[in-house]
């Protein structure tokens, strides 16, 4: 019986394991992604495309195989199947993905988070902070589309809740939709916490959560921008510049050593 290579054998391997690796791992998060509660994607998966490339892998599979148990040697083209599946694919990947950038869900979530806090600081009026819901759902509206699907369904529009009496930003939310933005206003309203429920940076899939990175709870501030005050006494000069040398506005000019007449001899 006359079998092929283990050079041959290895490489046709490797390219099954490569190939169930990226497209089965692709087929199963596009199918939980339609199933799941929660899932951190921007738009659904797409479902068809592994499916295509796993069935043709299996196809180029079964060749291979036929070719073993008939005896079939180095010379037999079935065993150069797998490697053309993997490269094909991989070709076709590399030039539908050339001209996307890939966004994570965590990543539009906290710049909508730093939106909502540039949206919301031009509101602080007298030192407090705006704490009315009407006032802020505004800018919620203005916000577009949470980044989350919601059962294979991008979630449709970002909410709020507002809180008084805080004395952080909100840590757990239970009972809350994905998309929702926590208002939560310290007591005289001089600064306010927003946190986002979403899911924990780096996971895929789960249960709504208030979005944190590695435990920490991730939030804005919104607080009043004190207004500048001049430096106080003892403050460092600029560079180059001696300390009280600056002439006072309509003060009399030095006159440059330059232009001084010279003192007569006695």
């Amino acid at each position: 019986m006359t079998l092929p290579s283990r050079q041959t054998l290895l490489v046709n391997l490797l390219c099954l394991l490569v190939l169930c690796w990226l497209y089965g791992g692709d087929l199963l998060d596009a199918v939980r992604a339609r199933s799941a509660e929660v899932s951190a994607f921007l738009a659904p998966p797409p479902l068809v495309w592994p499916a295509v490339v796993l069935g043709v892998m299996l196809g180029a599979l079964g060749v291979g195989v036929w070719g073993l148990t008939r005896g079939r040697g180095e010379g037999f083209k079935g065993y150069r199947l797998l490697p053309i599946v993997l490269v094909t694919a991989l070709f076709f990947d590399l030039m539908l993905s050339e001209n996307q950038m890939p966004l994570r869900s965590e990543d539009v979530a906290l710049m909508s988070l730093g939106r909502f806090r540039e949206q919301v600081e031009p509101l602080v009026r007298g030192g407090r902070v705006p704490t009315s819901p009407e006032v802020l759902r505004p800018v919620v509206e203005d916000m577009g589309q949470p980044p989350y699907l919601v059962r294979g369904v991008r979630a449709a529009a970002w909410s709020l809740q507002v809180r008084q009496g805080c004395q952080g930003p909100v840590e757990q939310a239970p009972g809350l939709e994905v998309g929702t933005f926590i208002y939560c206003v310290a007591p005289g309203a001089e600064r306010a916490w927003v946190s986002l429920v979403a899911l924990p940076a780096g996971e895929r899939f789960g249960l709504p959560e208030v979005l944190s990175s590695e435990g920490t709870t991730s939030f804005a501030l919104i607080q009043p921008v004190p207004p500048e005050e001049e430096p106080p006494p003892g403050a460092e000069a600029p560079f180059g510049e001696a300390p009280g040398s600056r002439t006072p506005p309509g003060g009399p000019e030095t006159p440059d050593v330059g232009e001084r007449e010279p003192i007569p001899p006695p």
